[in-house]
C-alpha cells in the first residue's frame, strides 16, 4: 500500500515522457464506491492537458478496446475500485510488473487481460490505479471516504499530468 505522497511519485515517473494519455474510469453507478474510477475521470473533465482521452467504461471496459488502440496512446491508466485490505478510500499506484497479482474489479474480462491486450497493439505503457472502496452494495452515493478520495485523487492526477 502507498500514500498519496507516494503514488503522486509513482504517476509522475510512470506519466513522463507521455503522448498521448488515456484514461479509463471504471465501475458500476449502482454499486456505491465501485463507481469511483468512473467519478475521477468526471472530475477530471476540463482539467487535464490536451494530450489526455478521459473514457468513462461503467462496468465494460472491454467495450472499449478498439477505440482506446485507435488513438495510439503512450500511455493508458485505468482508475477502479479494488479490495485492498485497506482503509477505505486507499489508494495504491499498480505498475505493469504487478498488475497480474492485484483483485482488481469483477468485470467480465480481468482488467489484466486488457492492459496487456492494448499494450501490444499500442506499446503504451500501463498501469492501474486502485481504491479501496468501503461499501459496494446497491446504492447510487460514494461514501464519504470516498468523496474524500475521489478530490485527492483528481488532484494527483492533474498534478502529475502537468508536469508530464
Amino acid at each position: 500500500m502507498e500514500g498519496y505522497c507516494s503514488v503522486g511519485r509513482s504517476l509522475e515517473a510512470w506519466l513522463k515522457g507521455s503522448d498521448k494519455v488515456v484514461i479509463l474510469g471504471v465501475g458500476s453507478s449502482l454499486r456505491r464506491d465501485d463507481h469511483i474510477g468512473v467519478e475521477v475521470v468526471r472530475e477530471l473533465e476540463g482539467k487535464v492537458p490536451g494530450k489526455v482521452d478521459l473514457i468513462e467504461c461503467d462496468t465494460v471496459p472491454e467495450n472499449f478496446i478498439e477505440p482506446i488502440v485507435n488513438l495510439k496512446p503512450s500511455h493508458l491508466l485505468i482508475i477502479d475500485a479494488a479490495l485492498l485490505n485497506r482503509r477505505p478510500g486507499s489508494v495504491m499506484f499498480v505498475g505493469p510488473n504487478k498488475i497480474k497479482g492485484v483483485p482488481v474489479s469483477t468485470h467480465t474480462l480481468p482488467l489484466s487481460i486488457l492492459l496487456e491486450y492494448v499494450s501490444k497493439q499500442t506499446g503504451a505503457k500501463v498501469a492501474i490505479l486502485a481504491i479501496n472502496p468501503k461499501d459496494t452494495g446497491f446504492g447510487e452515493d460514494l461514501t464519504e471516504e470516498l468523496k474524500e478520495a475521489l478530490q485527492k485523487v483528481a488532484t494527483l492526477l492533474t498534478d502529475a499530468l502537468s508536469k508530464a
